[in-house]
């Protein structure tokens, strides 16, 4: 029986995911903070197990990974969060703790997981179309997925040798919670729904770099490039804050 591994399965993409592995018949362990959204899931399958850690507690993380109930052969680093720098006013508490999710608990998952993997295990890293192109109010979330890009591209290059497979995913807008706290327009908005079947079916074709929805990640890295002034002046029409 296949099985699969998701943080951030509480909310959003993750708890979409979790869901549909569930009803598909794979084992699924759902990683969260939240308890309660914890139950919620494992009362829906007995396939599916949870585990309650907050990400970046790096010593907590590692005691929560280092006691799987079995062992996943796909892994999905999901959780994630966003915060907006308003008129480019710098807030360096903010930075950290988009940071301090984003790219410092990602690497505590990644050194949590680390000893489990093996030959022919995959591992999807979820980062974010905004890492290709400078957006507004993004310097924040954006250096973040950037960092995360970086990271899942080196990952990459040094587990090849090891036969570990290392997936990206690049999402445009998706109706989430997170998500439904911005007040402005967001080109080709997809759902939960959408965002899981895309990232499932990139999965299972073993795909490297999955990107969705198509059209709008193609215009956002055709974007990326062109020079620095035209990306700039074709962003601000692009983008209404």
């Amino acid at each position: 029986m296949r099985s699969v591994l998701i943080t951030g399965a509480t909310s959003g993409i993750g708890k979409k995911l979790a869901e549909d592995y569930a009803r598909l018949g794979w084992q699924v362990i759902a990683c969260g903070r939240n308890q309660e959204k914890l139950q919620q899931l494992s009362s829906l399958s007995t396939s599916v197990h949870c585990l309650q850690f907050d990400l970046t507690q790096r010593e907590q993380t590692l005691a929560a990974l280092s006691q799987l109930p079995l062992t996943p052969t796909l892994w999905i680093l999901n959780a994630g969060d966003c915060e907006y720098i308003d008129d480019g006013v710098m807030d360096a508490k903010l930075m950290a703790r988009v940071f301090e999710i984003n790219v410092i608990g990602l690497a505590n998952a990644i050194e949590g997981i680390q000893p489990h993997l093996s030959a022919g295990h995959r591992v999807a890293i979820v980062g974010s179309i905004a890492s290709e192109l400078a957006l507004p109010r993004a310097e924040a979330y954006g250096a973040s997925k950037a960092a995360v890009a970086y990271l899942a591209n080196t990952l990459r290059l040094d587990w090849s040798q090891r036969e570990i497979a290392v997936s990206t995913i690049f999402p445009g807008f998706v109706a989430t919670p997170l998500t439904d706290k911005n007040t402005f327009n967001m080109p080709m908005i997809v759902t939960a729904e959408q965002a899981s079947q895309r990232i499932r079916h990139g999965l299972e074709r073993g795909q490297d770099c999955i990107y969705f929805p198509r059209r709008f990640t193609w215009i956002i890295r055709c974007l990326g490039v062109l020079p620095y002034s035209w990306q700039h002046r074709l962003i601000r029409r692009f983008f209404r804050t």
